[in-house]
């Protein structure tokens, strides 16, 4: 762990690598942390700032960086709620401040890239060991049998409830280290054993948070996108015949255990179903459909920032939705809810932005931002990623991280600075 901290660069730059490690670490808990380190390091950055070392601010890149921000203010000229869309505002200020501080790091970000990945790899690890820890626990302190560890009680956001986060932004957390660990095991002979118990810690983890959109995202990664990006030849059909073996073990294991059964299978079923009476939840589908529903009487420009919420609520229970009414939910679907607040040009800029990014991932071969997009366009169809402050930090955060990070990237190897440790 030393070695992993260590570094011979100037001052400044260390003082710059620490905010960022300590950064990714804060990732998983409490926003308080983060945001407390983020304006730490914005203070630090401007302090030290050299005209010399300055990345150009005003480009496209960066525009693209902050669109999220862009829609949101625009959104919020012609809103009915003020009130919500100055706090919407103050939550995509992070997209904002990201890129504008990333223009101004003078590290080489692809010279830490590596070394910062494997600390948040580890931080998530040690997260999800703590959360097992708890489980059992609670497990032991109420005399239960260990098996309900696989129960509704010790799954999903049951799970992660103890550092209070949503378990899907914890999984697309786990899911970066995740891929990154697997790259490493794949092109790296170091520290092999390390890291694979790291990585199965993840995937236990993951697995045991139960969020459908990020282990879709992660078996089309670690099934096809790694051998694309990483591999050639007959290593390549090797791969793809272990990854397929392994995923079809892991879906039969999941079969096999009635919680995990429920929520992955059932639960994904149940929200791509009609609703029918009776139902004590409401399903996706019909809660979209109350969404469209809106999103007709206002297409071209949208209702305005903050208004998600409060016109659904009245939809939901003239609709007589008592669940997603009671709980005030939005439309969680990313793409939706761009259209219920912008209109279609809000809807186009997203796109934009995700296709923007999708482009220099697939240009630079570069496997970990290609992750981190894919997770962006899958989650962002079952959850308004967007309108929560964890959400919006690992969207703005990641999408600079490995967007100037590609700037100076060659191609991604294990023999980075931060795998010869």
């Amino acid at each position: 762990m030393k070695k992993l901290l260590s570094t011979s660069d100037s001052l400044t730059n260390r003082i710059t690598f620490y905010h960022l490690a300590f950064l990714l670490g804060s990732l998983p808990f409490d926003r308080f942390f983060s945001h407390i380190i983020l304006i730490s390091l914005a203070l630090h950055l401007l302090i030290h700032v050299k005209r010399a070392n300055i990345k150009p601010i005003f480009t496209l890149r960066t525009l693209v960086l902050q669109s999220v921000f862009f829609i949101t203010a625009i959104s919020t000229v012609y809103t009915t709620e003020p009130a919500n869309a100055y706090s919407e505002l103050g939550r995509h200020v992070t997209s904002l401040l990201f890129p504008a501080l990333f223009c101004l790091i003078p590290v080489d970000m692809n010279r830490y890239r590596s070394r910062l990945l494997l600390i948040f790899s580890i931080i998530c690890a040690l997260t999800i060991v703590y959360l097992y820890i708890y489980s059992f626990y609670l497990i032991r302190h109420y005399n239960l049998p260990y098996s309900v560890i696989f129960s509704h009680s010790f799954t999903n956001h049951n799970f992660s409830a103890p550092i209070d986060m949503h378990a899907t932004f914890f999984s697309m957390q786990i899911a970066i280290g995740l891929v990154y660990l697997i790259s490493v095991l794949i092109t790296s002979n170091k520290h092999r054993g390390w890291y694979l118990l790291c990585g199965l810690i993840l995937l236990a983890g993951l697995i045991q948070l139960c969020s459908k959109s990020v282990f879709i995202t992660l078996i089309l990664i670690v099934n096809l996108g790694i051998p694309y990006f990483l591999l050639s030849g007959d290593k390549r059909t090797r791969y793809f015949i272990t990854a397929t073996a392994i995923t079809l073990l892991i879906i039969i294991i999941i079969c096999l255990v009635p919680a995990l059964r429920t929520r992955y299978i059932t639960d994904l079923y149940s929200d791509l179903s009609p609703a029918t009476k009776g139902e004590l939840l409401d399903p996706r589908l019909a809660r979209w459909a109350e969404v469209i529903k809106l999103i007709k009487q206002a297409p071209i420009i949208g209702h305005g920032a903050g208004t998600e919420v409060p016109m659904l609520h009245e939809s939901f229970y003239k609709q007589k939705y008592y669940s997603s009414f009671l709980k005030s939910l939005n439309a969680h679907n990313q793409y939706l809810s761009f259209l219920f607040k912008a209109g279609i040009w809000g809807l186009l800029v997203y796109l934009a932005t995700l296709v923007y990014g999708f482009r220099i991932a697939i240009k630079k071969h570069d496997l970990l931002f290609f992750t981190f997009m894919l997770i962006i366009a899958l989650v962002s169809l079952s959850e308004n990623l967007l309108d929560v402050d964890k959400g919006v930090f690992f969207y703005a955060f990641f999408f600079s991280f490995f967007m100037f990070s590609a700037d100076s990237k060659n191609k991604q190897t294990a023999s980075n600075d931060g795998l010869n440790i």
